[in-house]
């Protein structure tokens, strides 16, 4: 009896140990993040602009994290599918998603009370600025001819380059707001997708287009369409002669889409203690950087609190231009 008493109470020992140590977390700490696949949702189809930079951050985070990041297209909605599917992720690391500058336009035009507040900011990667290109037959060479004829012939001149009041139109209508034009003042001609305004206006169809120039890059090299103009803080490395439209317009305006890394709300400090050192690291590497800048991407790192601050900056200029154009 003694030698059994003896046991039980050894065995009550190591399980009291245990229990203490369970209890102060040191019996079976968890595996660090991350430590099995990490999704990364795409809220558009394979092929466009959001899925090229996702691709290509995605393999390279794959090498600083050491696990396989999957990246699943969602698209639909404009990007409101894939990019709730994001906000509504369990808030573990193990969804993330690439999103675009759409989130900013889901509330103004009451589609969705999605923004970028139920999204955690994990970095921003880079901006694709809108641009003004006619034909090259044109008789516009400069932006500002193309406005004066606005000013003096409304209602004749066609603009393209998006569907109304998504992106390259709110670039073309907060332009417009800018300089004291009636955004009605031309005939917008829907497009899906910004290489389809440019083809429309390189064939004639359309007086210019306002979406970006490095989906207008084929065209202006193969002297198809002539660049007037680009909204942006600073002239293209791609297209160094062609002005700002600061310099050509005398406005402050600027248009970008741009993209970005985030999670849904709530991400853990670990997580972010990992995964953002591991992206920024990777956005400043040459096979981050020239692939993209190649196909005329600007490329822009924010850190979560800088890119929760330009989110914030761009819904508030979205509200209102959307706003004066809907009115």
């Amino acid at each position: 009896m003694r030698g059994s008493s003896r046991i039980f109470a050894a065995a009550t020992t190591v399980v009291i140990a245990a229990a203490a140590l369970a209890f102060s977390g040191k019996f079976r700490p968890a595996e660090a993040y991350p430590d099995r696949p990490i999704t990364v949702i795409v809220p558009y189809p394979a092929g466009g602009g959001t899925d090229i930079v996702a691709r290509t951050l995605t393999a390279l985070l794959e090498q600083e994290l050491g696990v396989p990041l999957n990246v699943v297209n969602r698209g639909g909605g404009g990007g409101l599918i894939g990019t709730q599917a994001i906000a509504d992720a369990k808030p573990d690391g193990y969804t993330l998603g690439v999103i675009a500058s759409d989130v900013s336009l889901y509330k103004p035009q009451k589609l969705s009370d999605l923004t970028y507040e139920k999204l955690t900011p994990i970095g921003q990667t880079n901006e694709l600025p809108s641009g003004i290109t006619v034909n090259v037959s044109s008789p516009y060479k400069t932006a500002a001819e193309l406005i004066a004829d606005i000013k003096a012939k409304p209602n004749t001149l066609k603009g393209t380059g998006a569907p109304p009041n998504l992106n390259w139109h709110v670039a073309y209508a907060g332009l417009m707001l800018r300089l004291g034009i009636d955004p009605n003042s031309v005939i917008w001609v829907p497009t899906q997708g910004g290489t389809a305004g440019h083809l429309d206006v390189a064939a004639g169809n359309s007086t210019f287009s306002t979406a970006s120039l490095a989906e207008a890059r084929a065209l202006i090299d193969s002297g198809k369409l002539r660049p007037l103009a680009v909204m942006a803080n600073k002239r293209l490395e791609m297209y160094p002669d062609v002005p700002t439209v600061k310099e050509a317009l005398n406005v402050d305006w600027t248009f970008s889409l741009w993209h970005g890394l985030v999670g849904p709300a709530n991400l853990p400090k670990e997580v972010l203690d990992v995964i953002v050192p591991a992206m920024e690291k990777v956005v400043k590497k040459d096979e981050f950087r020239k692939p993209l800048q190649e196909r005329g991407f600007t490329l822009v790192w924010r850190d979560p609190d800088a890119f929760r601050e330009f989110m914030a900056s761009d819904l508030k200029a979205m509200e209102s231009v959307l706003s004066a154009l809907n009115k």
